[in-house]
């Protein structure tokens, strides 16, 4: 499987990003998906996730009511809607995928990696 990471941006403080990751191949559907950010200096950290049939999600404490993560498997994409957004947000952005029915939140449960998008929120 390859990801793509794209939609990043600069934005203000408050406003709204949607990052899309375009996955390959024909079993998207039965992986699992994820997006994660790493900001410099910090380790990549679960931003939010969600099973292969996007019935079960999860959401790190820093994004619970401002983003969402969903996806299209007709399209082989999977996305995250930000809002709301802080200057601490700022990061470069990452999907993951692996085979598997539920939702996964640590970087090394994950197989593939996309190649980051960077999100910039000015205050």
């Amino acid at each position: 499987v390859q990801l793509q990471a794209s939609g990043g941006g600069l934005v203000q403080a408050g406003g709204s990003l949607r990052l899309s990751c375009a996955a390959s191949g024909r079993t998207f559907s039965s992986y699992a998906m994820g997006w994660f950010r790493q900001a410099p200096g910090k380790e990549r950290e679960f931003v939010a996730a969600m099973s292969w049939s996007g019935g079960i999600t999860a959401y790190a404490d820093s994004a619970k009511g401002r983003f969402a993560i969903s996806r299209d498997n007709a399209k082989n994409t999977v996305y995250l809607q930000m809002n709301s957004l802080k200057p601490e947000d700022t990061a470069v952005y990452y999907c993951a995928a692996r085979p598997g029915s539920y939702y996964y939140i640590r970087t090394y449960e994950y197989d593939y990696w996309g190649q980051g998008t960077q999100v910039t929120v000015s205050s």
